[in-house]
């Protein structure tokens, strides 16, 4: 019978990683191959994560508010975050959210935000603790000095086809996470045929496995499994989801974006012992913060700090890159909306250059979809079901298709999808 590995076993394993005299790459491939077949039990997990975590730089905060940060397991149209980091800084909390890039048909953060001109997303952990303390938020890049381990450990994982093993995604998601010295996290863990995890049994196991050692680890953590078998906001490429962002930070829509920043807002704020609030409470210190303008003004202050426009709350509108074609994409049949491959969206934005199939790829920040109808929505052959931005009548043709393809349409009106799947605490 297999011993089981210890915490403490773990935990060194997890942070030799990082020196290239610790652990050899032979041993390294051994370790996550063992750990794909065999698992390695909540401690382990523990163990692994924290080892990873202290490989490198920990932040370390004196601030008058909780230190707070969400995490999500990817989707399309999904910029969540830079809804949700202005409005718990409005609300006291501080942010500093280490995101990353496109992954595949989902898109990234850093790239989104990359479309501001001048945004600078690479920045040393000092400059990231100097925005946090005086904006309140700071959505940045991971410094190389955060979680070697994991750049090690990630790199091993594709050669030796352990990028599914449950265990080494949470170890690899979490220790970059909590050596931003956090307080308190929230998951977004998605399911549908736009997440990663399309199968919600697999998402809710994902969803778990976070939460229990994110919470082991002496951070208290929440998770939320939504909906992306549609795009959450309206929107997906890198220019458009800003002017999205911009839109649910006025109030002025983005209705599903704004419930879903919502949620996980306040499982944060009722979560964290120095504000105990309760659901009801923290919700609408959320919503006040973006009606009053109060979320809108701190996204804007830290995009000037991180050497974007300085009067972006103004300049949005027509700073941001625009494409060259935009192309209503009309249905070929009357009906209602009955289901969207969202996966496929997002693959179009990427064969538009939205996205990268390899990381040395540049990414053209102007082209995506943009107005997209929702599940349910009723349509004829004068309604658009999108529209595409694209660089050449080529692509913006290419485009189209794929787009009108991903949509099915039907006689008869479908239920909306529930946006909120499950939730997950231990």
């Amino acid at each position: 019978m297999r011993e089981p590995v210890s915490a403490a076993e773990c935990r060194w394993f997890g942070k030799a990683l990082a020196e290239q005299s610790g652990v050899s790459d032979a041993q390294a491939g051994a370790f996550a191959m063992a750990v794909a077949m065999e698992g390695l039990g909540a401690d382990g997990r523990v163990g692994l994560t924290e080892g990873m975590r202290d490989s490198g730089d920990v932040l370390r905060w004196k601030l008058p508010g909780p230190v707070l940060d969400k995490h999500s397991t990817g989707g399309v149209g999904d910029p969540v975050s830079m809804v949700l980091a202005p409005a718990l800084a409005a609300c006291g909390a501080y942010v500093p959210m280490v995101s990353g890039r496109g992954l595949g048909h989902t898109g990234g953060t850093l790239d989104k935000l990359e479309s501001i001109p001048g945004y600078i997303s690479g920045v040393t952990t000092s400059k990231l603790q100097h925005v946090t303390r005086e904006v309140g938020c700071a959505i940045v890049g991971a410094s190389t000095q955060v979680a070697p381990a994991d750049r090690r450990l990630y790199a091993i994982r594709d050669v030796t086809a352990t990028v599914d093993s449950i265990d080494l995604i949470t170890a690899s998601i979490l220790a970059k996470k909590l050596a931003a010295g956090l307080q308190g996290l929230v998951l977004d863990v998605k399911t549908g045929n736009g997440a990663i995890l399309q199968d919600a049994a697999q998402a809710k196991r994902l969803a778990f496995s976070l939460v229990e050692v994110a919470s082991g680890a002496g951070c208290p953590t929440t998770a939320l499994i939504t909906d992306m078998s549609q795009p959450l906001a309206t929107a997906a490429g890198n220019a458009v989801e800003i002017r999205a962002v911009m839109e649910a930070l006025s109030g002025t829509g983005q209705k599903r974006l704004r419930e879903v920043a919502l949620a996980l807002g306040a499982e944060l704020l009722r979560n964290n012992k120095q504000m105990k609030l309760d659901a009801e409470t923290a919700w609408n210190l959320l919503n006040d913060a973006i009606t009053s303008g109060a979320a809108m003004e701190r996204f804007c202050r830290m995009v000037a700090y991180l050497g974007g426009p300085t009067d972006f709350d103004e300049s949005w509108r027509f700073c941001l890159p625009e494409a060259n074609i935009v192309r209503e994409v009309l249905p070929l049949a009357t009906g209602h909306v009955r289901a969207i491959d969202t996966r496929a969206l997002g693959l179009a934005v990427v064969e538009m250059g939205g996205g990268r199939r390899r990381e040395t790829d540049r990414i053209d920040p102007s082209v995506g979809l943009s107005a997209f109808k929702r599940i349910g929505d009723k349509v004829d052959k004068t309604t658009p079901l999108a529209m595409v931005h694209a660089a050449t009548e080529e692509a913006a043709a290419k485009a189209e298709r794929a787009v009108r393809k991903a949509f099915q349409i039907g006689a008869s009106k479908v239920p909306a999808p529930e946006l909120f799947v499950d939730r997950v605490a231990v």
